[in-house]
């Protein structure tokens, strides 16, 4: 379904354990207390989604919400193609990546759909967040 080259370890059979790219991330505070959770739905799409997600929590310091819904990009081994979310990436960033020879895909698509959990430093209130590409809903208290 995405691409993915699965071998004789991943057969599906009994016995066998399934090719996965779930990652789900848990992450602490300093003090060791929980900042944030994430998880995501998507197949080899899940593990950009979380990171990307996660970055933009500890490096652009957005809130939980504003990490997951900010746009994203993909590159897998096969297809040897960079996947990208409309307004993920600007033009002239596009141009130098495919002048260093990277291939896009032919059109925007949604990369994964991914849900997580934050706790509020100040507050201790929880902040549930889902992804705007998809459907479910968020609870937090």
């Amino acid at each position: 379904m995405f691409g993915l080259i699965q071998g004789e370890r991943n057969r599906v059979e009994g016995g066998k354990r399934p090719l996965s790219s779930m990652t789900p991330t848990i992450v602490l505070r300093k003090d060791g207390s929980l900042w944030f959770a994430l998880g995501a739905r998507g197949g080899p799409r899940i593990i950009s989604a979380v990171l990307q997600s996660t970055i933009n929590m500890i490096d652009h310091d957005m809130n939980i919400q504003q990490a997951i819904d900010a746009p994203r990009v993909h590159h897998q081994w096969l297809p040897d193609e960079i996947l990208f979310e409309p307004y993920g990436m600007s033009a002239d960033t596009r141009k130098i990546l495919e002048n260093l020879g990277h291939k896009f895909s032919e059109r925007p698509t949604n990369i994964a759909q991914a849900t997580g959990i934050a706790i509020e430093e100040k507050t201790g209130v929880r902040l549930g967040a889902i992804d705007s590409r998809g459907d479910g809903e968020a609870v937090g208290y």
